[in-house]
């Protein structure tokens, strides 16, 4: 088992290998690019739709293109991590950084009104992967030089809003387990938690609301992806044990410090007041 080094610019990413969930577009793209050309890392993407791994291996270009490689299979299976990892030791390939980005958004809802298997999927991507991967890749990180493990969370662990109820709960479950991690290996293995807030890029595919009122709403409080990526990364080359960026991520992070309570009602209460269609089954009866 190796010891946990540090390089304050970054130096400890260098030339390792690293898989990274979501990695076909958004910030799973940009957290992959950056590694690949600053750090000549070798990375494993992983996703699941190809012609989208495939447009990102076109705009990286045929010199950084031969450092990246992918593999297509639904990370909230436990056995599809299992064959995964199998795949990749059959070819020779170990990595020392997991980068847990894949996650998805349910529609904004009323709890009561989540189908069982909307349920089952928000838990099942945004938390469930993350512990098959860690679990499944430990063993093999933990045998590598400097090895790391850095979970792409959300301001929605930070502070619970109306309409985020299984969100909310599968982001909070995984800040849990990365703080437990953080502690149970220190000294053994860098353990990154990232609270990003929203971000310009596709995450709110399956809200139904394009072009409307709501769209332009997240817009003006969104991120853009290119900065986020570049605020993420930097935290990573510094090993920082947690990272929260965006406005509207610290302001959660401060409101639920001072107002456990009220601060999430009065959040919830400006959503209501906004009168948007992209809320409208959370308030509405």
């Amino acid at each position: 088992m190796s010891e946990c080094r540090y390089f304050g610019n970054g130096e400890w990413l260098n030339g390792k290998t690293v898989v990274v969930t979501g990695a076909s577009g958004g910030m799973g793209a940009g957290i992959a690019a950056t590694l690949i050309k600053k750090h000549g890392c070798r990375v494993v993407g992983v996703a699941r739709n190809e012609s989208k791994m495939l447009k990102f291996i076109d705009e990286l270009g045929p010199s950084y293109a031969k450092q990246f490689s992918y593999k297509l299979f639904d990370v909230s299976s436990k056995e599809s991590w299992e064959s995964f990892a199998k795949e990749l030791e059959e070819e020779g390939i170990y990595p020392s950084v997991l980068i847990n980005n894949a996650g998805i958004l349910p529609k904004f809802k009323r709890f009561d009104r989540y189908s069982y298997e909307e349920i089952d999927r928000a838990m099942n991507i945004n938390f469930y992967s993350c512990v098959y991967g860690v679990k499944t890749f430990l063993p093999t990180l933990l045998q590598q030089e400097d090895p790391a493990i850095i979970n792409i969370d959300s301001s929605a662990a930070l502070m619970t809003l109306a309409g985020t109820s299984m969100y909310s709960a599968s982001k909070a479950a995984l800040k849990g387990f990365t703080e437990a991690l953080r502690v149970e290996f220190k000294g053994k293995c860098y353990v990154g938690l990232v609270c990003p807030g929203f971000t310009k890029t596709d995450i709110l595919r399956d809200q139904k609301n394009e072009g409307g009122k709501g769209e332009k709403v997240m817009d003006m409080i969104s991120t853009d992806c290119d900065r986020m990526v570049k605020m993420i990364m930097f935290g990573i080359e510094h090993k920082r044990p947690l990272m929260i960026h965006g406005i509207d991520a610290h302001s959660m992070a401060v409101f639920n410090r001072m107002l456990p309570v009220k601060g999430s009602e009065l959040f919830s209460y400006i959503m209501k007041i906004a009168d948007i269609d992209l809320f409208s089954e959370v308030f509405k009866d």
